[in-house]
């Protein structure tokens, strides 16, 4: 199953929330009382909410179809599964730095737009959600893609297309507990990632 077209989902991103007052080079903590800078936190804490929400729908799904709900109990199976977790640790480091951690954000984003296709092939009906969410997630990776361009950060700009390899399943039910697992190690990085937003809005 192709992947939505990732040009139009990072020039839509653009557009919801463009343009910014440019804020190059300015220190963090300077930029508390921004109202550019505090708008696009907002924003973006209430569009993570929303990916979370739907990537929770989809474990309902998963819980409900295959009777694979609590965690502790698939660890064995897992040890046999190639899914990793995308790292987060520049976000929650003491040495917090905003730079590092929106990259981070922007390439575990990146990593779960692609896992994501497993999703859509294990639960068929609900391909719809899926894709909504992937096109949520290639905004929001654009937003912040934009905002570090207007703070004067580095940005890295990731290939429209997915250059992972997707993850293969050697058998139906690896699939399944695969997907499970897909979708906790999101949910965790949204976590994260929507800590590490509210964490900057009280600097």
């Amino acid at each position: 199953a192709a992947v939505p077209a990732g040009g139009l989902a990072l020039l839509l991103g653009v557009l919801l929330w463009a343009p910014w007052r440019a804020l190059h080079g300015a220190p963090l903590t300077e930029l508390s009382g921004d109202q550019d800078f505090q708008l696009f936190l907002q924003r973006n804490l209430e569009f993570t909410r929303k990916i979370r929400g739907d990537v929770a729908a989809l474990q309902h799904v998963v819980c409900d179809t295959f009777q694979l709900c609590k965690e502790d109990e698939l660890q064995l199976v897992r040890q046999d599964l190639d899914i990793t977790q995308a790292p987060l640790e520049q976000c929650h480091r003491r040495t917090f730095q905003a730079e590092t951690c929106f990259s981070q954000i922007r390439a575990g984003l990146r990593i779960y737009h692609g896992s994501l296709a497993a999703i859509r092939a294990l639960l068929p009906r609900h391909a719809g959600l899926v894709e909504t969410l992937q096109l949520d997630m290639a905004n929001l990776s654009s937003n912040i893609q934009q905002q570090m361009e207007d703070l004067g950060l580095a940005t890295v700009t990731y290939p429209t297309e997915n250059q992972d390899p997707l993850p293969t399943f050697s058998s139906g039910f690896h699939h399944q507990v695969g997907g499970f697992f897909i979708l906790a190690n999101f949910q965790r990085f949204l976590e994260t990632a929507y800590r590490a937003l509210r964490h900057l809005t009280s600097l």
